[in-house]
């Protein structure tokens, strides 16, 4: 037996409920008008939702890692963070800040910076949610939370990031950063903010749009961008424009037939199984390329 269709209308509407104006009460009456009934469409909503318990790729426990949540300065308070890096780590590495989509930082971004150490790297996941005293367990929740955030105290404690994993001893001093959806976009904002990040990675992130501050990007950029992502992709050709005209360093590619956050595989609607790995191996690649 076969479940519902997953229509892009369905997409599209679970993306305006988290992403624009849409409550969840309007989301839940839009989605039962799509799905043709109430029953439908709460067979529906999980499948549109990240699952947290879909299984790790890389287990919390897995003996290759050394994994710990610490605390650190930030710009006007402590930051909460998940640090993991090889057991056997005998030098000094590259360094990679892995940050969360608008739900904070949760087990899915979690298992991502454990990969990222399993490819060589110490990988920090800050939890921007810190100022608020930290992600909590129920994700709607975080989103409100996130209505809340401070756009400026973020920067700042995204920049008081990379200055603590630069400065951190397991790393070779060498910074880079990789988000997903709003973490997207604020690698792009560290970009702009941050001169020591050396590589940015944004996963179908809000793009700058002034000239000025893309003109002060110091650090080599990749951009990924699904195919089916109006709203966001809306600014990639005026990014790109300006990109160029200042001379920066970027690449960007473009899943097509990809939704909007098809790297996260505890979301079965819209992830992309070939489009992330796909993503991932030029991340990684990327990345060791300009951090090592």
């Amino acid at each position: 037996m076969t479940g519902p269709a997953i229509t892009q209308a369905m997409i599209d509407a679970y993306d305006e409920y988290t992403h624009l104006t849409l409550d969840r009460r309007g989301f839940m009456e839009k989605l039962t008008r799509l799905a043709g009934s109430g029953a439908a469409a709460a067979v529906i909503v999980p499948m549109l939702a990240a699952n947290q318990a879909r299984a790790a790729i890389v287990a919390d426990d897995d003996k290759r890692l050394k994994a710990e949540d610490i605390a650190y300065p930030g710009a006007t308070g402590e930051m909460k963070g998940y640090l993991v890096h090889p057991a056997d780590q005998s030098g000094k590495l590259p360094a990679v800040i892995v940050i969360h989509e608008n739900r904070g930082l949760n087990p899915h971004i979690r298992d991502v910076a454990r990969r990222f150490a399993l490819e060589g790297f110490v990988a920090l996941a800050p939890d921007f949610l810190s100022p608020q005293g930290g992600t909590p367990a129920d994700e709607d929740k975080a989103r409100e939370m996130f209505g809340k955030m401070d756009a400026a105290q973020t920067t700042a404690n995204g920049v008081a990031t990379v200055a603590f994993l630069k400065a951190n001893e397991l790393s070779n001093g060498k910074v880079g950063a990789v988000g997903f959806c709003w973490g997207g976009g604020l690698v792009n904002t560290l970009a702009v903010n941050a001169p020591e990040l050396s590589a940015g990675v944004a996963y179908y992130g809000a793009q700058p749009k002034d000239e000025a501050d893309i003109a002060r990007i110091k650090a080599a950029l990749m951009l990924h961008y699904a195919g089916k992502d109006e709203r966001i992709n809306a600014g990639i050709d005026a990014y790109k424009a300006a990109l160029e005209k200042a001379g920066k360093e970027f690449q960007v590619f473009v899943y097509d037939g990809a939704q909007h956050a098809f790297n996260n595989d505890t979301s079965e609607a819209r992830y992309d199984k070939a489009a992330a790995d796909l993503a991932w191996g030029r991340t990684v690649a990327f990345l060791k390329d300009k951090l090592g």
